[in-house]
This record gives structure tokens, C-alpha cells and sequence, in this order.
């Protein structure tokens, strides 16, 4: 399993135990918002805002907190100035760990990012110093209740790139270009998805099998998520579920 899909388990897991937080409705929120800034309040005509409602009603965030986000960033209410930034630096191990945040204190999220890899023994580093150790692709999961033959050929039929068969769900990769083109044709012939999302896959991954390392990595990257301008975290490791259960127990 690549570092991207073991973090990606790990964060979905944690995340149906932290579903209620409000840090957790607080990212999605922040979505909404620059969502519907960007493109417009009207969900039809605005693929970024349909797929973060989908993504929003998922994870539990109410209809009216939805409602209030998007005509915050439609400006029909008050509405904060998020500004998306990336952050990249290195995990204990020599991982790379790519950072997606919005943030109305740019200087704030930076210097709280900077203290957290200091704490856990990595650093912060420049622009550009990992970033190009990951692929951008599409990435739309679904129920293994999905007929895996016809989805294939539906996908492949779109210019899918890659349909992974992971421990719980099928994965359909794509490419940028062709993300909303293969979620959208895939839905108009029936196939129901999870989840739609822009992602980075790491090309290689390094496996860490020292649980000392594993645990400030862990660490690390849990303090990461946890913070309110964070949207989403990447990282190229591979650690062994063996070592994760020790950690977790």
C-alpha cells in the first residue's frame, strides 16, 4: 500500500471518530467558502462547490452550516479572506510532507506549521523543496457494492488513468484535467461515489521501519491535521501495519 493510501486510511478512520469536532466542520466550511467565492453559489454550475458539499454532507456538517458557507463566499453574508498557501518540508526519516492550507493570517499559520515539525523532529523547508515528489490526480472512491468489471470499463471508457482495488473501496485515478469529465460521466451512468478530490500521490514512498520514527512521524502529522487552517496533508511514507498497531495500541 503506497504512503498516500496508509495515510488516507488512517485519516478516514480517524475521522469517523472525530466526526462531531468543530475542527473538523471547520475545514470543510472553509472549502465551501472559497469554493463559491471562486466559482459562484450555484452548485450546477460549480464543480469545485459540488463535489466540497458532497464531501461536507458526508463527513456530517449540517445543511444549514452549508448554506451559511457557501453565501458567505458568495458574499451574501460576511465572509472571511482565506487565502490558499501550500507548505512543504521533511518528517523524521527523511519523509516529505506536503501541506494544503487556508488561512485569513498567513503568518500565524506558518510560524504554528514551522513550531510542529521543530517539535517532532523534522523542518520546515522552502517552496518547491518536495512538492515535486508528488502527482496531482483525481481521485473518486466507491463501495465495493460497485459491480468492479463495468466500473472499469466505464472508467477506462472516460480516459480514467487507473482503478486501484484498495482494503474497502474501489479508487478511480485521474488525471487534473480529466477529474470532473470522469466524475461526472461516471455518475451519469449510475456508478454512486464516496468521495471526488484532487490529491498527491507520492512517486516513491520510504519505508520506515523504526517505531521510534514512526511515532514522531505519526505525531507530526496528527498535530497537523489538527490544526484549523490545515485542509489536507501528504506525506511519501510506508510504515508496516504491524508497527501502526503498536502505536495505536
Amino acid at each position: 500500500m503506497s504512503g498516500h493510501s496508509k495515510w488516507s486510511t488512517i485519516k478516514h478512520k480517524k475521522a469517523k471518530v472525530d466526526s462531531q469536532r468543530a475542527v473538523v466542520f471547520q475545514k470543510y466550511s472553509r472549502e465551501l467558502i472559497v469554493a463559491s467565492r471562486l466559482g459562484g453559489a450555484d452548485p450546477a454550475g460549480n464543480f469545485r462547490l459540488r463535489t466540497a458539499i458532497e464531501k461536507a454532507k458526508a463527513a456530517g456538517l449540517p445543511n444549514d452550516n452549508i448554506k451559511r458557507a457557501i453565501e458567505k463566499g458568495a458574499g451574501t453574508s460576511g465572509a472571511e479572506n482565506y487565502e490558499e498557501l501550500i507548505y512543504e518540508g521533511y518528517a523524521p526519516g527523511g519523509v516529505a510532507v506536503v501541506i494544503e492550507a487556508m488561512t485569513d493570517n498567513r503568518n500565524r499559520t506558518a510560524g504554528d506549521i514551522r513550531s510542529y515539525f521543530t517539535k517532532f523532529g523534522g523542518s520546515l523547508g522552502a517552496t518547491g523543496c518536495v512538492g515535486w515528489m508528488f502527482d496531482q490526480k483525481g481521485c473518486i472512491s466507491f463501495d465495493k457494492s460497485v459491480d468492479y468489471d463495468k466500473l472499469f470499463e466505464a472508467a477506462i471508457n472516460l480516459d480514467a488513468e487507473d482503478i486501484t482495488d484498495e482494503e474497502d473501496e474501489y479508487k478511480v485515478i485521474t488525471s487534473v484535467e480529466n477529474f470532473q469529465k470522469v466524475t461526472e460521466g461516471l455518475e451519469a451512468q449510475g456508478f454512486k461515489s464516496k468521495t471526488a478530490e484532487l490529491t498527491r500521490i507520492p512517486q516513491n514512498t520510504i519505508e520506515i521501519t523504526d517505531e521510534n520514527t514512526a511515532s514522531q512521524i505519526m505525531k507530526l502529522l496528527e498535530r497537523i491535521e489538527e490544526h484549523d487552517d490545515v485542509q489536507n496533508v501528504y506525506a511519501n511514507f510506508d510504515i508496516s501495519d504491524d508497527i501502526l498497531q503498536k502505536l495505536e495500541g
